[in-house]
């Protein structure tokens, strides 16, 4: 196989077009790649909250490259170096929840990045391959791999909006596939002002990102009702 999937996520990302996901909890490289053949973008694999493991995970990543799709791998709370084995398999791309301080995203960056940026060690089994490198010589692939590699693996953490609050400068609210906001929590908080007026956000309730993007859902529903 010589496809270039792996980088087939962030060039995306990175024209600012959407990428729409399959999401797999099944341990069954089948049902992802069945997925993978329809109108989907990636095909997401959650090890975290599915059955999903590793070995799955691997057949799975082929499977959904096999239909000329990228992957995205959602790994178990804090579980970074699994996140590296992944990659090197020819995930395009780690979702790691419960990025909830600096210091978890710092380890987070240290597996899944090659120095300078991190600590990520030289393995891509698979990743190599699907990266469309032509393979001339070690030395030569190697490093055009290295180089490239932290550009086209795509690294998504995830939080608690409570975390997100004490940190957070900028948001997005995403219902049912609909960007609700997207901008600085200064605007946020202008934004919600009117739901605080029609009382779809009640004055007496504490306004936290949570209690305005419940209450801009419950505005949206009543609007399309």
């Amino acid at each position: 196989m010589n496809e270039p999937v792996v980088g087939m996520l962030a060039g995306r990302l990175a024209t600012n077009r959407e990428a729409l996901c399959a999401w797999v909890a099944m341990n069954e490289p089948a049902v992802a790649e069945s997925l993978a053949r329809e109108a989907f973008d990636a095909v997401t694999l959650d090890m975290q909250h599915g059955a999903v493991d590793f070995a799955g995970a691997m057949r799975s990543i082929l499977s959904v490259a096999l239909a000329g799709k990228p992957t995205i791998v959602r790994v178990p709370v804090g579980e970074f170096a699994l996140a590296s084995r992944l990659l090197d398999a020819g995930a395009s791309g780690i979702l790691a929840p419960m990025i909830n301080s600096g210091e978890d995203a710092r380890r987070f960056v240290e597996f899944v990045k090659f120095p300078p940026l991190g600590q990520r060690s030289w393995g891509p089994r698979a990743a190599l391959p699907l990266s469309g490198l032509d393979a001339l010589a070690r030395d030569e692939i190697i490093g055009g791999f290295i180089r490239q590699a932290d550009r086209m693996s795509v690294v998504i953490s995830s939080h608690e909006l409570d975390e997100v609050e004490r940190f957070a400068t900028h948001v997005a609210f995403l219902h049912e596939g609909r960007l609700l906001f997207q901008g600085s929590v200064a605007a946020l908080a202008e934004h919600a002002r009117p739901l605080l007026e029609t009382g779809e956000l009640a004055a007496a309730e504490r306004v936290s990102l949570r209690g305005i993007f419940v209450a801009m859902v419950r505005a949206a529903r009543r609007a399309a009702a």
